[in-house]
């Protein structure tokens, strides 16, 4: 029997689990994060900052935008993976309020001491992001 993992419902077995290493995952993904990153309406820096890159990176920006893939680097798809469950998580509790979705990342939360998810997150890092991303996880547990 194969090993698994925990997928929220059910095991997996590791034959079903994609690989967010391969390249066809790390294009894929740096296509949706730039799309995301559009929607929130982020300047280059903050974009920079959530990715855990150096402000002097800029132009890995464009090469994720013409279709370069993400680098294979665990930070880097850990905080990916984060900020598209955050996306996921608005898009199920704002199904009919796009600008709310979208706008919701700057927008003050008591929950976060008054500040914007925005905020916890380029201030906090990765953490900041996970911590983000298991509010609204707690948010649809509801």
């Amino acid at each position: 029997m194969s090993a698994g993992y925990f997928n929220g419902n059910a095991v997996e077995s590791d034959e079903q689990r994609p690989d967010l290493t391969s390249l066809e995952s790390r294009l894929a993904l740096a296509k949706l994060i730039m799309k995301l990153f559009d929607l929130w309406n982020l300047p280059a820096a903050f974009k920079l900052e959530l990715l855990g890159q150096s402000s002097n990176s800029r132009a890995s920006l464009t090469k994720y935008r013409n279709n370069g893939p993400l680098p294979n680097l665990r930070d880097l798809l850990d905080r990916v993976g984060w900020l598209l469950s955050i996306h996921k998580s608005l898009r199920l509790l704002y199904p009919h309020n796009e600008t709310l979705r979208y706008s919701w990342v700057n927008r003050r939360n008591k929950a976060f001491g008054n500040l914007t998810p925005l905020q916890v997150m380029r201030y906090e890092g990765i953490i900041g992001i996970a911590k983000v991303s298991r509010y609204l996880d707690f948010q649809r547990g509801r």
